[in-house]
């Protein structure tokens, strides 16, 4: 499947370090375009991950999604990512966002604009590994005379991790891409695209959480888990372009726990911020997806399974595609 409209999936954070390679491979046999990290705290680094990957696999391209700005100086990541990159040609996607406030503040690095930090930090680091020498005064990056010694001879794509208009205009500017976390919903993603306002060369990579099952039901209530947060601030941007959203924090104020929140969540709302069902179903929500503007669909598998068989369980769907 190498067509403009990309299939990925999510490499869990908290895998068994047993079967991270073997996800890897198997990800690559299946035939998933792209294979994508994640640097969450405080599980494992991306770039130790992404070279981990690119070492033993051939073909897949590997993007990690996302490095904190505010936790790597942008030299540091230049560095990496430009030897990775000599090393693996165009296999290799960066991406870089604001991270979890509440991470970064436990680290000590939150800072007072993240929006600054952001547009900075992907703005050196693009710099660099163009092999421009960079002087920079700026609020957060501050560089003296500074140029890679080996930069690469092309500069891989650099995208935004974001949600939030504000951000989602910054990346337009700034940024080849836009990773949208989960759930990206065909009118969030539409919502964010008249954000952005970057053109039609600036890719969109959407995550959301996927069950593929011979059962629709089966596959709804293996996702409900995962979407216990939706009703927190920092998924507002995700839900308020839905024609539910109103009634999903009424659901949800009524509601004493979050879990019985998702338990009590009706089936169409499910189908709407998931990717669940028969193979047939969950390949037309794709297809939905693309159509709203997404260029690379990436499935997350839900924690608390078996990720191997999660993965295994996305085959037949993949053949849909051709």
């Amino acid at each position: 499947m190498h067509n403009a409209n990309k299939l990925g999936v999510l490499l869990p954070r908290d895998i068994a370090i047993e079967d991270f390679l073997t996800f890897a491979h198997t990800s690559e046999r299946l035939g998933f375009d792209e294979l994508w990290l994640a640097e969450d705290c405080f599980f494992r680094g991306g770039i130790a991950q992404a070279t981990a990957v690119l070492a033993s696999t051939s073909r897949i391209t590997v993007g990690i999604g996302i490095l904190p700005a505010a936790l790597r100086n942008p030299v540091a990541t230049a560095l990496e990512v430009s030897f990775l990159t000599e090393l693996y040609g165009d296999r290799l996607i960066l991406g870089i966002g604001h991270g979890m406030p509440t991470w970064m503040q436990q680290a000590g690095v939150w800072p007072e604009s993240p929006l600054a930090m952001l547009s900075e930090n992907i703005t050196a680091v693009r710099e660099l590994l163009s092999g421009k020498t960079i002087e920079s005064a700026g609020r957060y990056v501050h560089l003296d005379d500074i140029a890679l010694e080996f930069p690469p001879r092309s500069v891989p794509p650099i995208m935004a991790g974001v949600r939030g208009p504000k951000s989602l205009r910054e990346s337009g500017r700034v940024a080849d891409g836009t990773i949208l976390a989960e759930p990206s919903t065909p009118e969030y993603v539409v919502a964010a695209r008249q954000s952005i306002r970057g053109g039609a060369e600036h890719r969109i990579v959407a995550y959301n959480v996927a069950a593929v099952n011979e059962s629709a039901d089966s596959a709804r209530q293996v996702v409900r888990p995962a979407l216990r947060v939706v009703a927190e601030p920092e998924w507002r941007a995700h839900i308020q372009p839905l024609d539910f959203s109103e009634k999903l924090y009424d659901l949800r104020s009524r509601c004493e726990t979050a879990d019985e929140f998702a338990e009590r969540m009706p089936a169409e709302w499910v189908d709407r911020l998931a990717l669940a069902g028969t193979p047939e179903t969950v390949a037309q929500r794709i297809r939905q997806l693309h159509e709203a503007g997404v260029d690379t669909a990436v499935l997350v598998p839900p924690s608390g399974h078996d990720y191997l068989d999660s993965l295994r369980n996305f085959e037949t769907m993949l053949t849909l595609f051709g």
